[in-house]
């Protein structure tokens, strides 16, 4: 019988690659989003793929999303907590909507979406949870000091949950992607995106399908002994912990 995935942030961005390469894996996938409608049903219609519209930061919104899915395709097999937002500012003129807002999409999230499914993933004796964290939640950025705390508390969060659930057959994993060639990073001007691609050392932007792939292999059956790990993908733009 074919898994069930559920992607947020799955119609854009990185989120839209995750769902094409899960589909492709054969898994019946559902892909979250939170506001662009025209890009929901423009990924609903090319994949053939469930849409469902709600806020990650919102408990109750997730609880509807994982019935409805649940409901049409089945228990959530693996779980891609892949939404995100950003509001940067140093923080010195930050103020609480800016902290507050980051904070609920993209760490909060983490308890809204996992606490729907981690009791039937248990009960079943086999799951995937799979974060999709940053370069910036490890080694920090100017002006993300909401962004990146969230990014760093997501890797701790893998972390504990997978030590919790090692031994029910649920694995726990984050990746860390660096600079994407999505929207978001083309919306930089070009010349501080040009400086950006300068600290790369393999000297250009990561492809999305390229985070995919990471996300296909730790979403299958042979990744069952890798858990608790963080997984850099970022051209060797940074190597630490």
């Amino acid at each position: 019988m074919a898994r069930v995935a559920f992607v947020t942030g799955g119609t854009r961005g990185i989120g839209h690659e995750i769902v094409a390469r899960l589909k492709a894996d054969g898994m019946k996938v559902a892909a979250g989003y939170s506001g662009n409608d025209a890009a929901a049903e423009a990924c609903a219609k090319e994949f053939d793929v469930m849409v469902v519209k709600g806020n990650v930061g919102v408990f109750e919104d997730c609880q509807r999303a994982i019935a409805k899915v649940e409901a049409e395709l089945g228990p959530v097999d693996v779980l891609v907590n892949n939404a995100g937002i950003t509001r940067d500012t140093v923080f010195h003129r930050m103020s609480p909507e800016q902290w507050g807002e980051v904070v609920r999409v993209n760490m909060d999230s983490l308890y809204n979406m996992t606490r729907q499914v981690i009791e039937g993933m248990r009960e079943r004796g086999w799951g995937r949870i799979i974060n999709i964290s940053s370069i910036n939640g490890q080694k920090g950025q100017i002006g993300q000091s909401n962004y990146s705390a969230a990014k760093a508390g997501m890797l701790g969060f893998t972390k504990a949950l997978a030590l919790e659930n090692a031994k029910k057959g649920v694995t726990v994993n984050a990746i860390a992607p660096g600079y994407i060639d999505t929207e978001m990073v083309q919306a930089v001007p070009e010349k501080v995106l040009q400086s950006i691609i300068d600290q790369i050392p393999v000297g250009r932007l990561g492809r999305g399908e390229e985070i995919a792939d990471v996300v296909s292999f730790l979403a299958g059956e042979r990744a069952g002994y890798v858990t608790g790990a963080t997984l850099t993908i970022n051209g060797g733009q940074f190597m630490g912990g």
